[in-house]
């Protein structure tokens, strides 16, 4: 009886979490999320403070324009100031010439929503408008000597376009016998290279350290799920990954990491990432820090680096070389860039989590098939066939036991008769039982086992990687990474209304969740009212808990099921056992006949 209880307020309590954490948390974030991106389209922020300086020491910069209180769009706040314009297979935008920064910067292979008309994606905006996020080189000067800042206005040749194959290169005379030149060049994805040269006329030697910046106005929205980083981060030599919420640098202060030998750090998104590499051979001290501002939008977050200085003789030049990389976390590109660039650990950018090992493999055996048949969805069907196949040794020695299990049911409910006021004897009778048929009780717990870590790195890999992102299967089916669009609650779109999201049930959770039901009529059923109770509304709980998982996960586990199905059928066909599926299924909705007192005849194995 302790046992059931404890069983039953561990069901209780798990159905609670799950619609508590729906109704309480994920349907107010949604709401607050909505209203959060309403307010920054309308208002904008008050006044956008600049970068914060590089280093330990974290002080607000000078604000950029326009003056306290102005209110200008994206369009507008790119109006303030010079560009030259980008323009690539990948990505288009521009850079501003006050300040020399990355901070526009459009995502032309990817779209906000699955409309292929939709925008396309922002990912760098300047910091005088709405969400600011940007990136910059420069150098870090000391007193008295007048080095390139966020106001400096540089000089690009006329029609000057940063493309493939036409790298730009802008210069800028501190009047004082220093002259700084920064050419900036692109490849066909994501990678900028920024090389910064001085050249010293003053007749005295000047010392300068190089550093790059990775700045962002405002938090934006994250999902807040715990398989998932948002926000700064990094790989910091032999400190390894650092990794930062918002909230974590708002409440702890900066954090600040000195002597670093290679590494790189940035702030990344869901799909995207901003991130700065240095080059300069030496070691460097890292940043990651938070500045408050006068309105929640014009906060500031900051992740920078600061290489060892660099002394310039009299007549002499200095060169500091940095890479960017801005745009999507696509795996291959990312990878490429890890080996070719030699950049430490770049493919931690991905949030591929602690069981990386089980989860990156995973994820390129998708991506083979997916390069076969051009569908991740055929893709989770065939990887879901190779994952049975791998533990098909585990699956059928359990199966076979469960099968054994069930051949003996009739011998099993006359020992619990005839010892039915002595439970220690009864369990000793039935452990005996057990060894003498050579069955495992615990066995059917294993094919359940067994599915829990594929189907927690499947999910990460469908809820994290970009390749999945407004991934198509068939019919309705438009986003292998988003939830089944349709609802049982609104006759799948036959009435014109939206339900909340836990009742979002679509057609695949209802497949399902009833391709679980079916597979626990092959099982033997517990002997206990309680459990048979609890093993019943099993396979609601599940679809009303996987109705708001991507639907890529709930494909995943319907057709896994199905193929469990037929697995099992045919093991226990093998092992003489009447296999009545539909007797079984049939009996679930007939009333059951009072309990007589009489014993019932054991029923005869099919041979």
């Amino acid at each position: 009886m302790t046992d059931n209880r404890n069983l039953i307020l561990a069901v209780v309590l798990s159905v609670a979490v799950v619609f508590g954490w729906q109704y309480f948390v994920a349907g107010p974030k949604l709401e607050q999320t909505r209203q959060v991106a309403q307010t920054q389209q309308q208002t904008g922020p008050d006044a956008a403070a600049d970068a914060a300086a590089p280093g330990a020491t974290v002080t607000p910069g000078t604000p950029a324009q326009p003056a306290p209180g102005a209110i200008l769009t994206r369009a507008e706040a790119l109006l303030t100031s010079p560009r030259v314009p980008i323009d690539t297979p990948s990505v288009t935008g521009s850079i501003n010439l006050k300040g020399g920064r990355l901070d526009d910067l459009h995502l032309d292979g990817f779209r906000e929503t699955v409309d292929p008309n939709s925008p396309t994606i922002i990912l760098l905006s300047p910091s005088n408008g709405p969400d600011g996020f940007f990136g910059e080189f420069g150098w870090v000067a000391p007193a008295g000597i007048s080095a390139p800042g966020p106001d400096t206005l540089w000089t690009a040749p006329a029609d000057a376009k940063l493309t493939v194959e036409t790298p730009v290169t802008l210069t800028w005379d501190n009047g004082a016998g220093l002259t700084f030149t920064r050419t900036i060049s692109v490849d066909r994805e994501f990678m900028f290279t920024v090389k910064d040269e001085v050249a010293n006329a003053t007749g005295t030697a000047v010392t300068l350290a190089p550093y790059g910046r990775v700045t962002r106005l405002g938090e934006p929205h994250v999902a807040g799920y715990y398989i998932l980083h948002e926000g700064p981060l990094g790989v910091l030599g032999e400190k390894g990954l650092q990794e930062f919420t918002y909230k974590a640098l708002r409440n702890d202060g900066p954090s600040t990491f000195e002597g670093i030998g290679t590494g790189w750090l940035g702030i990344t998104d869901k799909y995207w990432a901003a991130a700065v590499i240095p080059r300069t051979g030496k070691t460097f001290d890292a940043s990651f820090a938070f500045v408050p501002g006068t309105t929640p939008l014009n906060q500031l977050y900051q992740t920078d680096f600061k290489s060892a200085p660099i002394t310039v003789a009299p007549g002499g030049t200095a060169t500091a070389e940095g890479l960017m990389f801005a745009g999507a976390k696509q795996v291959n590109v990312i990878q490429n860039y890890q080996t070719n660039l030699n950049i430490d650990r770049f493919d931690l950018l991905i949030d591929w989590g602690m069981f990386y090992f089980f989860t990156k493999p995973l994820f390129y055996l998708m991506d083979w098939f997916y390069r076969l048949f051009g569908n991740f969805g055929v893709a989770i069907l065939l990887v879901t066939v190779v994952v049975k196949a791998v533990f098909f040794p585990l699956a059928n020695k359990s199966y076979k036991s469960m099968s054994a299990m069930k051949k003996v049911q009739p011998e099993m409910a006359a020992l619990r008769e005839r010892f039915a006021d002595d439970k220690v004897k009864q369990q000793q009778e039935l452990m005996a039982l057990y060894k003498k048929e050579k069955i495992n009780p615990l066995a059917g717990c294993w094919p359940v086992l067994i599915q829990i870590p594929v189907f927690f790195s499947l999910y990460k890999v469908i809820f994290v990687t970009i390749e999945m992102r407004h991934a198509p299967f068939f019919g309705w089916i438009r986003d292998l990474s988003a939830p089944d669009p349709t609802s049982i609650f609104n006759l799948f779109g036959l009435i014109p209304w939206s339900p909340p999201a836990m009742l979002m049930i679509g057609i695949w959770p209802l497949i399902m969740g009833v391709t679980m039901w079916v597979q626990m009529r092959l099982n033997p059923a517990p002997a206990d009212p309680a459990q048979q109770v609890i093993f019943n509304w099993m396979p609601v709980i599940f679809t009303f808990m996987l109705g708001t998982f991507p639907a890529g996960l709930v494909i995943y586990w319907a057709w896994n099921n199905t193929l469990s199905i037929a697995q099992q059928w045919v093991i226990m066909r093998r092992q003489g056992v009447d296999v009545n599926l539909l007797g079984n299924i049939m009996s679930t909705f007939k009333k059951k006949p009072k309990d007589d007192g009489k014993p019932s005849e054991p029923t005869k194995a099919k041979s």
